[in-house]
């Protein structure tokens, strides 16, 4: 018995299998290259070739296209990332006060108080200090991502970096380098100016208590999880599945509504093989314009996306209650 969570985000596509225990047993990283009804079949392909769909028991949904994932897959639960995050964090460790989370495109900071939510903040406006401007600085440098925070830790010394702007921080990159200043020295300069950029903008009048879990892509960084220490003045920890996180916390979310309800709205691993696509329009019904998207899988509607009112995604609710009733 499993319950699968699927995390689908801009940059990337994570499905976790956990059992009753939580434990995770399966994981799985895809890229979603802007294609992310491609992404889950995917994903479902790989498990199919493991996994009988009748162990699957429970699934759930987070990230910026859960809504999307829950209609072509069949959720349980759809969580926003906050709770996903902060569901898998507790799980890992109850004494957990703050959570820093950095992924491919966006960045968060969640603050918990007695194993609740008390208060969080998001950044989507700039891309600097994400997984996705580090894998351009790393490509930029000729350097292996893997290896980018060893070299911040190399380091003699650091070299000011301007990090509240990605292009900015680039350019400022760039004239380092051409002054002479070494790899690591600016690598690490980076570092620091992210860290200082995330404290000062998402991390902004809140208190950062710890004990605090570093997650998301970025935590494998290990010249950025050094930096955050260094202006905090205390150890964070990133658990051993940082990148998982929310996958994982959609998962044990679905198992919870699973034990209410007593039964699934996983719709199997069929789905991996049909035809599932997307068509647009603009909606007419008000000034708005709505540019709405229509998912279909082979002849039937699964489901309308992208309007600012109910008009089109009550129609999807209506869908999906016809389609577990």
């Amino acid at each position: 018995m499993y319950y699968l969570g699927v995390d689908l985000g801009s940059v990337s596509t994570d499905l976790a299998l956990v059992d009753k225990n939580h434990n995770l047993v399966e994981k799985i990283y895809l890229k979603t290259r802007g294609n992310p009804i491609k992404a889950i079949q995917e994903g479902f392909k790989i498990l199919k070739d493991k996994y009988d769909e009748r162990e699957i028991t429970a699934a759930g949904t987070t990230g910026s296209g859960r809504m999307i994932a829950s209609a072509i897959m069949g959720a349980d639960a759809v969580k926003n990332e906050i709770t996903a995050h902060a569901r898998a964090a507790l799980e890992f460790d109850k004494e957990v006060r703050t959570i820093i989370e950095i992924g491919g495109q966006d960045s968060k900071i969640i603050i918990i108080n007695k194993g609740i939510v008390t208060d969080f903040a998001m950044n989507t406006v700039c891309a600097a200090g994400t997984g996705s401007f580090l894998d351009r600085q790393a490509e930029r440098l000729e350097i292996p991502i893997e290896e980018f925070g060893d070299y911040a830790l190399r380091a003699g010394s650091t070299v000011r970096i301007a990090g509240r702007c990605a292009v900015f921080a680039e350019s400022d990159m760039i004239h380092k380098q051409q002054l002479g200043y070494a790899k690591e020295e600016i690598i690490r300069g980076l570092c620091d100016a992210l860290v200082r950029n995330y404290l000062n903008n998402v991390g902004k009048g809140k208190t950062i208590l710890p004990k605090v879990l570093f997650q998301g892509g970025v935590a494998a960084n290990k010249g950025m999880k050094a930096a955050f220490e260094k202006e905090l003045g205390f150890e964070i920890f990133v658990p051993e599945n940082y990148s998982m996180m929310g996958a994982i916390g959609a998962a044990i979310i679905a198992g919870d509504q699973v034990k209410k309800t007593g039964k699934t709205k996983f719709r199997g691993f069929k789905l991996a093989e049909n035809n599932i696509f997307s068509r647009s329009f603009d909606c007419d019904g008000c000034p708005n314009r709505c540019e709405v998207v229509k998912i279909y899988e082979n002849d039937n509607i699964l489901g309308y996306f992208g309007d600012r009112c109910s008009r089109w995604t009550g129609k999807t609710n209506e869908i999906l209650g016809l389609r577990s009733g």
